[in-house]
C-alpha cells in the first residue's frame, strides 16, 4: 500500500513539473550595446534590448510599425497644428520607485533638443519650440513650424522618457518605466532583466529575460542548435537556416526590417566629393551577388534610401545597375583612369564583414583598391559615425522612415544639398497624403541621382526560436526585441 501511495505521489509531482509554465527566456542577438542609454547613441543594439522593455516614450511602434499611445494615453492637436497636448497615464513609476509625471517629459524633451545634446537623433526635436507642464499628467508641446510627424518622432527610442535623477547614469544602470527592470550587465556576455512588479500597464507573461551577445556566426549556430538560447533574433548565419527549418524543435521566423543596407560614402572626402566617382562606385556594385554571397539570398535590392515595403517606395535600382565598363568610363572622365585607393571600414554584422569582402573585389575590378579595417561597434561609432574618418563603410540604417537624415549636412556621410533640405522641410509641414507621396518620390529620386551612397539591399531578419515560444515580432519596424507579448505555449 505504501509503495502504491508513494508511486502515486511521485507521478503527481512529475506531472506538476511537466506542466509548470516556463516564465523566463534567453534571447541572443549579435551585437552588444556600447552602453544602455538610448537617448545618447546611434547604436541600434541599445534599442534591441531596451526599447519598450525597459524604456518607454509618449508613443511607441507596434509590430506592424503603427504608432500607438504609450506613456501618453491620448493627445490633442490645436487647430493651427502647432500645439500638441499629451495626456499621460496616471500611476506610472520609474524602476527606482519615483513617480513619472509631466516634469519628466519636459526634462527628457528639453534635454534631447538642448544645444549640448548628445542625442543621435536630435533633429527629431528641431521643430519643438517649447515644452510646458500644464499639470502632473498633462504636457503641452508647442512647435515652431508644422510637423505632422511629431507622434511618429516621439515613438523612436531616442525619445524615451527618463528621470533627471538617473539620466546621467543610464549608460550603465538604466532606469525606465517599462515592464522589465534592468538587473545585471556582464559585459561581453549578457544583460539580465526582471519583471517590474509596480509596472503601470499590463504585466508581461515573462518574469525574467536574458539577452546574450554572440557575434560569431559559428558560435551563434552552435548555441542555438544546442538550445543554450531560446531564440536568436537576427540570426547571423543564414547558410544554416535550412537545418533549423528541418528540425521540429525550432521555428524559423522570416521577416523584414527598416534596415536600408548601404555602402556609405564620405561625400566630403576626395575623390567622393565628385558625383561621377560616386556614380562609378554605384555601377561597380553587383547587388545580387552581395545578397547571394553575404546573405544567402536574404535581402531585397534597393536603389535609394527607402524601404520597399513602404507604399511610397520608388524603384531606382536601374539607375545604378551593375555595369563595370560604365564604372571604368566614369572614373576616367573624373580623372581617375588608373583608379585610386580608399578605406573601407566595417562594423561587426555579417552583412558588413561578408559583404565588405565581396564589394572590395567588385571595386578592385574597376580599379578602386580598398584598405579594409574591421572595427568593433564602439570603434565604428567613434571613428566613422562621429569622427567621419572614412572613405567607405557598410551599415544598415534600421531607423524607421529615416530619409530625412540626408537633409543633415553634418551627418556622417556629409551630403549637403540645400534643395533636398528644403524638400524635407516642405515634407515635414505637409499633411496631405497625396502631396507627401509626391514629395517622397522626388526625395528618393534626388539622392538616387546624386549617388549619395551605394544602395545595396533592404535587410531581412531571420529569427530562430524554440517551437514553443510565441509572441516574438516577425518584422522589425524599429530595431527592437519587444518581449512584452512573448510567452511560452
Amino acid at each position: 500500500m505504501t509503495l502504491i501511495r508513494n508511486s502515486f505521489l511521485a507521478s503527481c509531482l512529475f506531472a506538476s513539473a511537466a506542466f509548470a509554465q516556463q516564465t523566463d527566456v534567453t534571447v541572443a542577438i549579435q551585437l552588444e550595446p556600447p552602453h544602455l542609454d538610448p537617448t545618447s547613441a546611434a547604436a541600434g543594439a541599445i534599442d534591441s534590448v531596451l526599447y519598450t522593455n525597459v524604456f518607454e516614450g509618449l508613443t511607441k511602434f507596434t509590430k506592424t510599425g503603427a504608432v500607438v499611445p504609450a506613456l501618453a494615453k491620448s493627445w490633442d492637436v490645436s487647430e493651427d497644428g502647432l500645439t500638441y497636448t499629451f495626456h499621460l497615464n496616471e500611476g506610472v513609476t520609474f524602476h527606482d520607485g519615483s513617480a513619472m509625471d509631466a516634469e519628466d517629459v519636459k526634462f527628457s524633451l528639453d534635454r534631447a533638443r538642448a544645444e549640448d545634446s548628445t542625442n543621435a537623433q536630435k533633429a527629431l526635436f528641431a521643430q519643438i519650440a517649447e515644452v510646458t507642464v500644464v499639470d502632473p499628467v498633462t504636457v503641452e508641446i508647442t512647435l515652431s513650424e508644422l510637423n505632422g510627424n511629431l507622434p511618429f518622432n516621439l515613438a523612436w527610442g531616442d525619445a524615451v522618457i527618463v528621470a533627471p535623477e538617473s539620466a546621467d547614469t543610464n549608460t550603465q544602470t538604466p532606469v525606465g518605466t517599462g515592464p522589465f527592470a534592468f538587473d545585471t550587465w556582464v559585459q561581453g556576455d549578457r544583460i539580465e532583466l526582471v519583471q517590474f512588479d509596480a509596472y503601470w500597464g499590463e504585466k508581461p507573461a515573462l518574469t525574467a529575460a536574458t539577452f546574450k551577445f554572440i557575434s560569431d556566426p559559428t558560435a551563434a549556430f552552435s548555441a542555438t542548435m544546442a538550445q543554450d538560447v531560446d531564440a536568436f533574433v537576427g540570426f547571423p548565419a543564414p547558410e544554416n537556416i535550412a537545418i533549423f527549418e528541418a528540425d521540429p524543435r525550432f521555428q524559423v521566423i522570416n521577416g523584414s526590417t527598416e534596415g536600408e543596407t548601404i555602402l556609405s560614402t564620405n561625400n566630403k572626402m576626395p575623390p567622393f566629393d565628385n558625383v561621377k566617382v560616386r556614380e562609378a562606385v554605384a555601377h561597380a556594385i553587383d547587388r545580387q551577388a552581395i545578397i547571394d554571397g553575404a546573405m544567402f539570398g536574404q535581402g531585397t535590392p534597393i536603389g535609394t534610401h527607402f524601404a520597399p515595403h513602404n507604399p511610397d517606395y520608388m524603384d531606382f535600382t536601374a539607375s545604378s545597375a551593375y555595369d563595370p565598363e560604365l564604372s571604368k568610363k566614369l572614373l576616367a572622365e573624373a580623372g581617375f583612369a588608373d583608379g585610386f585607393t580608399t578605406t573601407l571600414k566595417l562594423p561587426p554584422p555579417s552583412y558588413a564583414r561578408r559583404g565588405g569582402e565581396i564589394i572590395a573585389a567588385q571595386l578592385r575590378a574597376v580599379g578602386i583598391e580598398t584598405e579594409i579595417t574591421n572595427l568593433e561597434w564602439a570603434q565604428w561609432l567613434e571613428e566613422v559615425f562621429r569622427g567621419k574618418d572614412y572613405g567607405l563603410t557598410i551599415v544598415s540604417h534600421t531607423e524607421p522612415f529615416d530619409i530625412g537624415i540626408y537633409a543633415r549636412p553634418d551627418y556622417y556621410f556629409q551630403y549637403d544639398n540645400p534643395e533636398f533640405q528644403d524638400l524635407m522641410a516642405e515634407l515635414t509641414a505637409t499633411t496631405d497624403p497625396a502631396k507627401r507621396s509626391e514629395l517622397l518620390a522626388t526625395a528618393q529620386e534626388t539622392i538616387a541621382k546624386d549617388y549619395v551612397n551605394g544602395y545595396l539591399f533592404q535587410l531581412g531578419v531571420a529569427t530562430i526560436a524554440d517551437a514553443n515560444l510565441q509572441g516574438l515580432w516577425p518584422d522589425q519596424p524599429t530595431q527592437a526585441v519587444d518581449l512584452t507579448g512573448v510567452s511560452w505555449k
